[in-house]
């Protein structure tokens, strides 16, 4: 085994390693207000996020040397920064407390001195709204921008997300859901409307107290009439409020945002008279557009759409294309002409860049959809590397992903998968892997290869899967249980679903149980679904890439797995870093991991020539 702990790279091929990681620069909660536009940007070189703000036609970094605005709530955070009337409120990364911070140039201030965390921030009434996390508590509270006074919205359920106000401040919205079930499953919306003393009665269920459905987004529109989304008609759709509860707004038969992992989401906004902004998916591709009457389509090159802010001029928001990376742009809503403020660079000649496909295609009962990158070397039959992304409920999408490009360029031809249990395609397919985690995935990234060489577009002998944390679980099932990989890439990836539970974090404690079953009571499905029990039955090379910091799955899962693979005499190589959590943020341990697992597949290929 070839075990590293450091990295040290030369960029020697056109489009290495490090210029993949390079061009990863991603953007998150862009804001729009009366001094001009804010976003977050995240740059790899240094795995900082900081503030900038756009005005007058100039951008200008607000977060000085020594600050990250990074939330951890739930571990995977959001909702990091909130615009104030003079200035912005934000998560420090380091110590997880809010600071506040004026537009001129000075150090941040320090807003809060807790143990504990704060994400989903907003801000209303001159003071900053938040989900505080104490450990395994959570609740909403009110922090005052003045003095730093805390004040409780409200306790009891064992998760909460997007405190919302009304216009007239006269009621909160917020969602919230409780255990055993995950925000994508079911959720509630809630109201509180404010007494005279200035605190809040005791709210309401507006939705969700009945019958399982997803809620998300709540919004208040000029009016004050509240709205959110919901997938009780088998898609996140925008719904309103009326006397009889939620009436459904005029809208596509699709995913109106996406499964709530982070804090803070916008993929739509309400205008008031049915009308709104909005983007959905449709066939795994993003579209913006407003809606109701005189609905107009926005979407041009782009194919996914995110942080949606509008003013009387300009729809702003973070978007993709297949051709060029994140960008923040804005769109003239009388022209419908882009303009680029940030991002948005490709890495290659549009000519070089390898254009997402559509992928549907049958598996087991059902079937499963993803996106085909054709190996831009000109081989007949290229070898295949099947991407699985994480979550599992999440998903992957059709704009320009450097890693890929990567692969392309080097004479791989790139399966992105959707797999079943995938968002994006609506609730039901949403839920197929209720149960069947280990088993629908791994169906489905096996298909898909037997899909792609019976059409011709590569070679089924030379077919490798790849996956992070989730998808490394996918990854290494399909190992372990299926002959159709020749090699295999696990990175934070699950071994062992048992120990993941009895180490796992409150936000994910009981996806497990929802998405194999309870570990006790179904001890022999966890069993046969285990790759680690199996590890004799896994008969190629596997590569492994560990975070030392990885608090979602620890380090000793993937020890485990390596020590197994190599008792059975198992071509395996591992790479821990010690600086990373899990997912790795570091452009050289990024880039390390990308070009150490190019070189073991093209060992393993050499090897079997």
């Amino acid at each position: 085994m070839n075990e590293t702990h450091a990295s040290s790279l030369k960029a020697a091929e056109p489009f290495s390693a490090i210029k993949a990681v390079a061009a990863g620069i991603d953007f998150a909660e862009l804001l729009v207000g009366r001094h001009g536009l804010f976003w977050n940007e995240y740059r790899p070189e240094d795995a900082a996020c900081r503030i900038w703000h756009w005005h007058d036609g100039q951008a200008k970094c607000l977060t000085p040397p020594g600050f990250s605005a990074r939330s951890r709530v739930y571990e995977y955070g959001g909702g990091a920064f909130c615009l104030t009337d003079d200035g912005i409120v934000f998560v420090n990364e380091a110590d997880q407390q809010l600071y506040r911070q004026s537009l001129t140039g000075e150090t941040p201030e320090v807003l809060t001195s807790t143990e504990c965390r704060y994400g989903d921030l907003q801000f209303a009434n001159g003071q900053v709204l938040a989900v505080e996390e104490n450990r395994d508590q959570h609740r909403l509270v009110a922090i005052d921008l003045a003095d730093g006074a805390r004040h409780l919205l409200a306790e009891g359920a064992d998760f909460y997300a997007a405190p919302t106000l009304s216009p007239d401040a006269q009621r909160l919205a917020w969602i919230e859901w409780s255990r055993p079930d995950q925000p994508w499953t079911a959720t509630r919306l809630m109201v509180a409307a404010r007494l005279n003393d200035g605190s809040f009665a005791q709210p309401r269920c507006v939705a969700g107290d009945r019958a399982q459905e997803s809620l998300q987004q709540p919004r208040f529109d000029a009016s004050g009439r509240l709205y959110c989304l919901t997938d009780r008609g088998g898609y996140w759709q925008p719904w309103v409020e009326s006397a009889a509860g939620l009436n459904p707004l005029t809208s596509t038969a699709a995913d109106h945002g996406p499964a709530p992992w982070q804090l803070g989401g916008s993929t739509w906004l309400p205008l008031g008279e049915e009308r709104y902004l909005a983007s959905w998916t449709e066939g795994g591709f993003g579209r913006l557009g407003l809606c109701g009457d005189a609905a107009q389509d926005f979407t041009g090159d782009y194919s996914r759409f995110r942080s949606l802010a509008l003013d009387e001029r300009f729809i702003y928001c973070i978007a993709g294309s297949p051709i060029s990376s994140s960008a923040v742009i804005a769109i003239d809503r009388s022209t419908r002409q882009v303009k680029v403020l940030a991002g948005g660079i490709a890495p290659l000649p549009a000519e070089q860049i390898s254009r997402p496909q559509t992928l549907r295609y049958p598996s087991g009962s059902g079937e499963a959809h993803g996106f085909f990158y054709p190996a831009m070397t000109g081989a007949a039959k290229p070898p295949l590397v099947v991407f699985i992304h994480g979550g599992p409920t999440s998903a992957c999408y059709p704009m320009l992903d450097p890693r890929i490009q990567y692969w392309a360029q080097r004479g791989f031809a790139v399966a992105d998968l959707n797999y079943r249990g995938s968002s994006g395609y609506g609730r039901a397919y949403r839920q197929a892997l209720h149960l069947s985690w280990g088993n629908v995935d791994v169906e489905d990234a096996c298909a898909v290869v037997a899909y792609l060489a019976e059409r011709g577009l590569i070679d089924g002998d030379k077919a490798f899967i790849r996956g992070g944390s989730a998808g490394g679980y996918t990854t290494l099932c399909a190992l372990a249980f299926h002959k159709v990989f020749r090699a295999g890439a696990s990175l934070y990836g699950v071994s062992d679903p048992v120990a993941l539970a009895r180490a796992t974090h409150k936000f994910e404690g009981d996806y497990l149980d929802w998405l194999i079953g309870d570990p006790e009571q179904d001890a022999e499905r966890y069993a046969a679904r285990t790759p680690l029990l199996y590890a004799s039955n896994i008969s190629v090379p596997v590569i492994f890439f560990q975070g030392e910091l990885d608090a979602v799955v620890v380090p000793q899962q993937t020890r485990d797995m390596v020590t197994a693979l190599e008792d059975n005499g198992i071509l395996v190589e591992a790479h821990y870093y010690a600086d990373e959590r899990h997912g790795f943020r570091k452009a050289g341990n990024q880039a390390h991991a990308l070009e150490q697992e190019w070189l073991f597949y093209r060992r393993v290929m050499e090897l079997a020539d």
